[in-house]
């Protein structure tokens, strides 16, 4: 796990139980903050990153399909906030609260859009 919160690791703490469970992981580890974790699979849990390490784990073309799916969605997503956003109507009319939670959301979709991107082109070029 990396980029974790204090709420994140808390979480963890008190799941982990469930978590050997239902996923019989090898280890957990939450990696310092700053520290790059090997050649992953990234799934991400909000601001969390939940890595996967590739040796020999995961199916290249699945890892592809399914990241292309969820860039897919976020694309859209992003297309659908973003005009929501430049209609004057929506902006004027909106109490400023849901606007500021659409900018929010579109400012977290771009974020998670780029860092999906970057994983793809990682799982590519494996």
């Amino acid at each position: 796990l990396a980029n974790t919160s204090a709420e994140d690791r808390e979480r963890l703490a008190r799941h982990r139980p469930y978590l050997d469970f239902l996923a019989r992981p090898e280890s957990i580890e939450v990696l310092p903050e700053g520290e790059e974790g090997p050649e992953s699979a990234i799934a991400l849990v909000g601001e969390m990153k939940v890595l996967i390490p590739l040796a020999g784990l995961i199916d290249k073309a699945a890892e592809i399909a399914r990241l292309e799916k969820e860039i897919g969605r976020l694309e859209k997503d992003i297309e659908r906030v973003a005009k929501k956003l430049e209609n004057p109507n929506f902006v004027e009319k909106a109490p400023a609260t849901v606007v500021q939670k659409e900018r929010d959301r579109l400012e977290k979709n771009q974020g998670a859009l780029a860092q999906l991107r970057g994983q793809l082109k990682k799982i590519r070029n494996l």
